[in-house]
């Protein structure tokens, strides 16, 4: 499902009949007779100093049950109110399902301080929803403190004194003893000066997000030494994006999308501007061989109300389109035989007990296809289909985190990259060779569990040793990245956050160093991604462009922006829309 789908099943308030029960006009204030939501943390904020766990109460001090209470996290905030890659505040539980009027619950939380995270104070909220609105914050703050050591009489910092917005720079420190004698293990605490100026880690890595003059000051006692840094501007590719060509999809909602020759795939989602009737059943074929003409030569027709995934194998012979919530209560998979890629051919539709819940994405590797079903926690996962004989395609293997549920799966030099929401990122040797896994036997490599952010879908760039996560839900969105360099110990580095809406699906064109964000009612955007990447990327002037190409943005409406997924392909970047089908756009950077 959606984001949409997902906020419209799971929140829901629970209120007394008399009130918030009408689908009128009136707010609550408007109304004297509706009773007030209040919920109230004890105490109203927490110190934690050094330590790192706490616990405190959530009271519904309001005159009606309510619920499910969602609990929140926000980003970890250092004193200048920059974002603190891998620092993160976790609470248990995650949501409470009601909370009756009067009741109270006990909450436990704890923070994870990497060693990356310098000695300074840090702030970072917790926030209470109830149908996606925040009905409570608590205020935290922590500290980190320099380490004991050899006593330190001189400092003297060593590293460059220029650098680009969001270049990151490496300092190294030598400490001097009392009786002139070198000190390797000196305990240092660094900071920057402006804190507005960037970030710079415990280990003296500095990222400049401000034009002009940083200070980088390391610590150890009462000594100290300073280097000034200029700052200048990142200089970034930039333009903008053409619209070429558009053609909306009337009858039905469009989901994700594939490009590859001159064939584009757009699959369908429920129906739009349709009173009932059975629509997304389909797959659209068009020929883009003049990619500002494109023109549609086909469909695929299938029992289901969301074909909301479409792959194509490298070798272009062979496609696979995914069902949910078919009629016949089966779902799975549909095969198609690409000879004529203009106008694919069935060859079966693959289903199974495993699938009946439900097929929701799906990734081609060679002779496996990677399904990513749908269900509960008890029966969702990753089942792997071999595909060796297309014709009859067999389950070899699957695979469950636990936790959660499973949305997406990236498969790419034998890992295999799962988000899986709540449960983060899970990769999987399938074949790489890292852990002894196989498609049919998966091994579990690594995880990382990020406290209040949902994996939605993940990117793996292996030259650069980054993974690109998304959250659908978490508004302002945000991309994460996460550090894979080590694939045993991944660690998150770095953010992109965009006020007002959340992101979905992305592209990365990785000979040019831009990343292409889908970002729903905020369109596409383009982000510089080049290079070493560390702390918040919004503030160091990466972003090359962005495009809300139909007017305003209201998923799942008759009009407006609703970006699904971007594809980089034959100079173009395509992209699927809720709301208005397939776009076509024209880089000019």
């Amino acid at each position: 499902m959606t984001m949409i789908a997902r906020a419209a099943s799971s929140l829901i308030v629970l209120v007394a009949a008399s009130g918030l029960s009408g689908c009128g006009d009136s707010s609550p204030s408007e109304d004297p007779a509706a009773p007030v939501i209040q919920l109230v943390f004890s105490p109203a904020s927490v110190s934690f100093g050094e330590a790192r766990n706490q616990s405190v109460d959530l009271r519904n001090a309001g005159e009606m049950a309510v619920g499910p209470v969602g609990l929140a996290a926000l980003e970890v905030k250092d004193g200048a109110g920059n974002a603190v890659p891998g620092a993160s505040l976790s609470v248990s539980p995650l949501e409470l399902a009601t909370l009756g009027a009067g009741a109270t619950r006990t909450l436990t939380l704890t923070l994870n301080v990497p060693g990356t995270v310098g000695a300074g104070e840090y702030l970072v909220a917790l926030e209470a929803r109830i149908a996606g609105q925040t009905a409570a914050t608590l205020g935290t703050s922590f500290s980190v403190v320099a380490g004991d050591g050899p006593v330190v009489t001189a400092l003297e910092i060593g590293g460059p004194s220029q650098a680009r917005q969001g270049e990151v720079l490496s300092y190294v420190v030598s400490a001097t003893g009392d009786q002139g004698e070198s000190i390797q293990d000196a305990s240092i605490a660094w900071r920057v000066e402006p804190g507005f100026a960037g970030l710079v880690t415990a280990d003296g890595d500095f990222v400049g997000y401000s034009v002009g003059t940083a200070s980088i000051i390391a610590e150890a006692g009462t000594v100290a030494d300073t280097v000034d840094v200029q700052v200048t501007s990142r200089g970034a590719p930039s333009g903008s994006f053409e619209v070429e060509w558009n053609e909306p999809i009337e009858s039905r909602y469009t989901s994700d999308h594939w490009e590859y020759g001159d064939v584009a795939f757009t699959g369908t989602w429920g129906c739009r501007n349709v009173a009932g009737g059975k629509c997304g059943n389909a797959l659209f074929v068009w020929d883009i061989s003049t990619p500002d003409a494109p023109v549609l030569t086909d469909s695929v027709i299938v029992d289901a109300r969301v074909v909301n995934d479409v792959k194509v194998r490298d070798s272009g012979d062979l496609a696979i389109i995914t069902h949910e919530s078919s009629t016949d209560g089966l779902n799975g998979v549909t095969l198609l035989d690409l000879s004529d890629p203009r106008h694919p051919t069935v060859i079966t539709r693959f289903t199974a007990p495993d699938l009946a819940s439900g097929v929701h994405n799906v990734w081609i590797d060679g002779d496996y296809a990677y399904l990513v079903v749908d269900g509960s926690v008890a029966t969702a996962g990753l089942r792997v289909l071999d595909v060796s004989d297309p014709a009859n395609p067999q389950i070899v293997g699957s695979f469950y985190g636990g936790g959660s549920f499973l949305h997406d799966v990236y498969v790419r030099d034998g890992l295999a990259f799962l988000s899986h929401w709540a449960a983060g990122l899970i990769i999987l040797d399938v074949g790489n060779g890292i852990a002894g896994g196989t498609p049919g036997q998966p091994v579990e490599v690594s995880r990382i569990v990020i406290p209040g952010y949902q994996v939605h879908n993940a990117w793996y760039w292996p030259e650069a040793g980054y993974v690109f996560l998304g959250d659908e839900i978490g508004v302002p969105g945000r991309v994460l990245v996460v550090d894979v360099s080590e694939l045993t110990t991944p660690r998150q580095v770095a953010s992109f956050t965009l006020a007002g809406a959340a992101p979905h699906n992305f592209w990365i064109d990785e000979t040019a160093g831009i990343a292409y964000f889908s970002w729903y009612e905020n369109g596409l955007h383009a982000v510089d991604v080049s290079g070493r990447l560390l702390g918040e990327l919004d503030k160091q002037a990466r972003q090359v462009t962005g495009i809300q190409y139909d007017l305003g943005g209201v998923c799942l409406a008759s009009a407006g922006t609703c970006t699904w997924a971007p594809q980089a392909h034959a100079g173009r970047v395509f992209v699927s829309d809720m709301n208005s089908g397939l776009w076509v756009l024209r880089p000019t950077f």
